[in-house]
């Protein structure tokens, strides 16, 4: 409930928020919280509160959008190393061993800085980092999977092999694949804010929490809450998806199958 509540703060942030998050407003500069702003304005008089709000809706977007990439391009990777084996394991692992070797975070800045600052860029950069832990993982589920009797039963019934990985070995690994995604979210959105904090995420004026706490180290003895606000934001937000993707692994992998399969 806590995840819907705030997906749906996100959603309804246009509505909800009392000000415009890019108007400025010279006038009322680093004013402190008071009863007009509800948690203080920026060097340039825009509303901290609204700012933050419409930041829920763009951090998660970008979060979100991260994690199905990184989802569905290391399952299907995974899957298909996992099952055939061969050569087609080796291309695979051996692309996964290439990324894995390098610091993920020193590699995203890396493709980051060569893609140019943007929020696309930033989201490209870090499924580059973070799809093989997905690959890795589904591997070693589909392998363990394509020696089960009922794999072979539907191989001697004469399915084809992309009917026996839709039918049989994909819902069988999804579960694990979900509940790490879910986990994922709270780690996938502090890494988008570490590269949106260092310049090569959202750009000025988007609203966006790591961005936010960047312009406020400037002001970090005069104007404190430009970064204790948006820090408590992404602190709430990144617990909660935490704490959902504990619920979703005791409900969907009770026996955190997940962690002995890579």
């Amino acid at each position: 409930m806590l995840a819907l509540g705030l997906v749906t703060i996100g959603i309804l942030a246009p509505y909800i928020a009392p000000y415009d998050p890019l108007k400025t407003d010279m006038m009322n500069s680093l004013k402190g919280p008071n009863a007009m702003f509800l948690l203080g304005t920026d060097q340039l008089g825009r509303d901290l509160l609204s700012r933050i709000l419409h930041g829920t809706l763009n951090s998660l977007k970008m979060t979100f959008s991260l994690v199905v990439i990184i989802f569905i391009i290391g399952t299907a990777l995974g899957t298909l190393a996992g099952y055939f084996g061969g050569i087609v394991d080796t291309i695979v692992m051996r692309f996964c061993d290439i990324f894995l070797a390098f610091p993920g975070i020193i590699f995203a800045i890396a493709v980051a800085g060569v893609l140019g600052p943007s929020s696309i860029n930033t989201v490209i950069a870090l499924a580059v980092v973070n799809w093989p832990k997905y690959a890795r993982l589904s591997r070693g589920l589909a392998m363990s999977i394509r020696k089960k009797d009922y794999i072979k039963a539907a191989k001697m019934g004469g399915a084809k092999e992309y009917q026996i990985i839709l039918r049989y070995v994909l819902p069988n690994i999804i579960p694990s694949l979900i509940v790490m995604a879910t986990m994922d979210i709270g780690t996938m959105l502090l890494e988008i804010s570490s590269l949106s904090f260092l310049g090569l995420g959202a750009q000025p004026p988007t609203p966006e929490w790591g961005y936010m706490i960047n312009e406020g180290r400037t002001y970090i003895q005069t104007a404190p809450w430009l970064m204790i606000y948006p820090g408590i934001a992404m602190f709430i937000t990144v617990t909660i998806f935490n704490l959902l993707g504990e619920n979703i692994r005791d409900i969907l992998d009770p026996n955190k199958q997940y962690e002995g399969e890579i």
